[in-house]
């Protein structure tokens, strides 16, 4: 009998210990190496304040990642398969940038590349057809308003088609590392196979923050664009991010920049770039519930888990 009672509380130890195992698989917080060879500190502590914000959370993946030393503050499902949305567009803007010098070169949106995107519903700058703008009109129509037109127009002037632009993207991921993300399109429409990671987004957004002018597009809130017959005062742009974000969001801190993005098999995205203190931030959220027309739950999480990382600072 004592044998029999034995093995059935090892049978309650391990069942409790796989239970424990996998709710950590589902979300940690504290300090993780988020790159190979970047090492990681503590965080004063904060690990409790992040893990009651991340109960909290709406987005089923979630990362965020201090820069200066690679530290994962918290993750959950970073590794996961997400669909990225317009978060795809970082990765446009940084390859058109890498490839297209002359950011004041004319292209022009030629007619052909608006109705496959206003059938597939994609979220358009307000470009016309016909109309001249430069490079860098595009690209920040492509990060700030999540232009369609921008990006596909961006690919053909880099590549010559998007489809040859899109294996430049791949490219580009395998070498910053992206070992789980692959690209079907320079827009970020859905397509089964058009998948990321929130592990690999953040890698993307580091590594084009390191790209002056990508960060300056990145970090603008509002755009005027070139004056065109179409656009006699320039088209005027914001960020997506900057048109839904409250008023005094962050107790204390900035958040500098961001991308937002949605398909309805997406979710709501998000990936931001903050400072708190004398440290910046990168956050990346995904599947996060909801629509254009409800709360932006990837902007409440994104405000969330901040407030709580700024209360860790502030107390350490």
């Amino acid at each position: 009998m004592g044998r029999i009672r034995n093995r059935h509380r090892e049978r309650q130890l391990l069942a409790c210990l796989a239970c424990v195992l996998l709710a950590l698989s589902t979300w940690q917080a504290g300090a993780t190496v988020w790159q190979a060879g970047r090492q990681a500190q503590a965080v004063w502590g904060g690990a409790s304040s992040l893990q009651q914000a991340a109960q909290q959370l709406h987005s089923a993946q979630a990362l965020l990642v201090r820069r200066s030393d690679g530290a994962v503050l918290l993750q959950r499902q970073a590794d996961s398969p997400m669909y990225p949305a317009s978060l795809t567009k970082i990765m446009t803007a940084l390859v058109a940038l890498e490839t297209l010098p002359d950011l004041d070169m004319q292209i022009c949106l030629t007619p052909d590349i608006f109705p496959p995107l206003e059938e597939a519903s994609a979220s358009l700058a307000g470009f016309s057809p016909g109309e001249w703008v430069t490079v860098r009109d595009l690209l920040y129509g492509c990060l700030l308003s999540s232009g369609a037109e921008c990006s596909v127009a961006l690919a053909r002037l880099s590549a010559g088609t998007e489809a040859a632009f899109v294996q430049k993207m791949n490219e580009r991921a395998r070498q910053l590392g992206m070992a789980n993300t692959h690209f079907t399109n320079a827009c970020g429409l859905h397509d089964p196979d058009h998948v990321s990671t929130a592990h690999d987004l953040a890698l993307l957004l580091d590594a084009a923050l390191a790209n002056p002018t990508f960060r300056q597009i990145f970090t603008t809130w509002h755009y005027q664009a070139s004056v065109t017959p179409q656009h006699p005062e320039g088209l005027p742009l914001s960020s997506t991010l900057a048109d839904e974000l409250p008023p005094e969001a962050l107790r204390s801190g900035v958040i500098l920049g961001g991308k937002t993005g949605f398909t309805s098999q997406a979710g709501l995205c998000l990936a931001t770039l903050s400072r708190l203190g004398t440290d910046e931030y990168i956050l990346i959220t995904g599947s996060a519930p909801g629509n254009h027309a409800t709360e932006q739950y990837n902007i409440t999480d994104a405000c969330l888990l901040l407030n709580a990382l700024s209360s860790v600072l502030v107390s350490g």
